[in-house]
This record gives structure tokens, C-alpha cells and sequence, in this order.
């Protein structure tokens, strides 16, 4: 097995809170991007990548045994580009190129642009259909990988990702997981008023899915339910992670307009001094 990083629960949180100011950053120089929305994701992507979950080799990318892990929410592309920079994939300077033109660190990810990006997402809804697709290749080949999808709550109100968690229980997919990033807003408002969701974890469990619930920033907790579903067979598997949008900046957790606006000046000093006290 290949898991590079096995941190303590104590230095899992010192690398999220690494993360945030990495894409606090990121997004400041860029002057764009969406902070809040990989903000909220922060403590899932640690626990997978730091935390023991995946098996990945930075020094070979494209291994074909490697666990996937595909960004569906690909607005949250600050928080896959650090998160791989600081797994050991590319120079951490590259980050600083965010939203640049002719740099690979672009505002949603694109497959072969940068090592580790197993997917160019961006349209949303799509992801949970390209891990299953991962997993069925897998079955294929012989590979008994894991595909982790990361979604966001606001692209399950497209049509796709019903398809998709249909034909995953279909296949008996038991080596796909998803993680919804809920933190109950999308860009123009919550996700109540917008597109209701409720009852989300009867929706899943409808589809022939295993669910479960988890505070989305206890990254104990994480790994103790990420660890559980690895466990489950003949059917896929999806944690529900009640998140905040904007985790660990009062004024951005407060305004859900920061979902694609970066944190600059004034604002950016106060956010950066948030997160370190955090």
C-alpha cells in the first residue's frame, strides 16, 4: 500500500489550517476565485490525503493502482491545488500562478495540465459520472482502486448526478464513494430556497445507496466514517459532511457572496490572522 501521509488528528488540523492560507493566498493574488467554497471542504480533503485514506505516489502520478480522487465542485480548485502541492505533487511556488494566463493552475482543474488532477471539471454535476466510470475501467483492468468523488450540494440539483448514483447502484459499485460538501448554499443563496434538497439522506439511500452523516470539519470523526465505508459492499457508499461555507472566516462564513469573490486588502489581513488563531 501506498499512503505517503499518515498524520495524527492534532497535525491532520495544522495541515488544514495550512490549506487555508494557502488558498486565502492564492485567491488574494489572483484577485478571483472562490474561497469559501474550498474553504468548507478543507478538513474532507485533508483527512483523504494526509490522513491514511488514499494510496497515491506523488513521484508517479498516473500509477495505475493509484485511489482517485476527483473534484466534482471544480470551483474548489484553490483547495485541490494546494492540497496537491503540499502531497508532494508540484512545486508549491506554482500555486501563486492561480487564474494566470498560460499557467496550468487555472480556475477550475484540467486534466494534464498538472500531475494528480485526475479529471477537468468545472461543469458541474458531472464527477459522480466520471469516478463511476474509474471504477468500471478499474473492474476492467483488473485494478481494485478506490474513486472518491468530492461533490458539492449545490450541483445535486443536476439531473446527472441522479444518473450517475443510479447506474453506480446498478453496477454494485462498491468502490466508489462520494463526500457531499453540504454547506447548505450555492452562489446565489441557500440551497433551500434555490433547490431544496431534504430529505437528502433518504433521496440517497433511494438510490440504492449505503449514507452516512458527519460534522464536515471534525477530521477524527472523517476518518473514522471514511475508514467504515471502505468496508461496505455491493453498493456504493456517500458521507453526507454538514459543513460552513466559508469555514474559518467569520465575515466570509456570514456572507455567502464570498462563493466566487476573493478576500483582498483589509479583509484579507483580518481573514489570514482568523485562520491562524483558529
Amino acid at each position: 500500500m501506498d499512503k505517503p501521509h499518515e498524520l495524527s488528528v492534532e497535525e491532520l488540523n495544522e495541515k488544514a489550517r495550512d490549506l487555508r492560507l494557502d488558498i486565502l493566498e492564492m485567491t488574494r493574488l489572483a484577485a478571483s476565485g472562490h474561497p469559501s467554497s474550498s474553504f468548507s471542504a478543507v478538513e474532507i480533503v485533508t483527512a483523504l490525503y494526509f490522513g491514511g485514506l488514499l494510496n497515491y505516489r506523488p513521484a508517479e502520478p498516473w500509477w495505475p493502482k493509484r485511489d482517485r480522487f476527483i473534484m466534482s465542485k471544480g470551483h474548489a480548485a484553490p483547495l485541490l491545488y494546494a492540497v496537491l502541492a503540499r502531497a508532494g505533487y508540484f512545486d508549491r511556488s506554482m500555486l501563486w500562478t492561480l487564474r494566470q494566463v498560460d499557467s496550468p493552475v487555472q480556475g477550475h482543474p484540467i486534466q494534464g495540465m498538472l500531475p494528480g488532477i485526475e479529471a477537468t471539471t468545472g461543469s458541474l454535476g458531472q464527477g459522480l459520472s466520471v469516478g463511476l466510470g474509474h471504477v468500471l475501467g478499474g473492474r476492467l483492468s483488473g485494478d481494485d482502486f478506490r474513486v472518491y468523488v468530492l461533490l458539492g450540494d449545490g450541483e445535486c440539483e443536476a439531473g446527472q448526478i441522479w444518473e450517475a448514483a443510479m447506474a453506480g447502484a446498478h453496477f454494485g459499485a462498491d468502490n466508489l464513494i462520494g463526500i457531499l460538501d453540504y454547506n447548505k448554499y450555492q452562489e446565489t443563496g441557500p440551497i433551500s430556497r434555490e433547490m431544496a434538497l431534504e430529505p437528502l439522506v433518504d433521496k440517497w439511500r433511494s438510490f440504492g445507496w449505503f449514507v452516512r452523516e458527519v460534522d464536515g470539519h471534525d477530521v477524527g470523526a472523517i476518518l473514522d466514517e471514511l475508514n467504515l465505508l471502505q468496508d461496505v459492499e455491493a453498493q456504493p457508499a456517500i458521507l453526507i459532511a454538514h459543513t460552513i461555507k466559508g469555514k474559518g472566516v467569520s465575515f466570509v462564513e456570514a456572507d455567502f457572496t464570498y462563493h466566487g469573490r476573493p478576500i483582498v486588502g483589509d479583509l484579507a489581513v483580518k481573514a489570514r490572522e482568523e485562520i491562524l488563531c483558529n
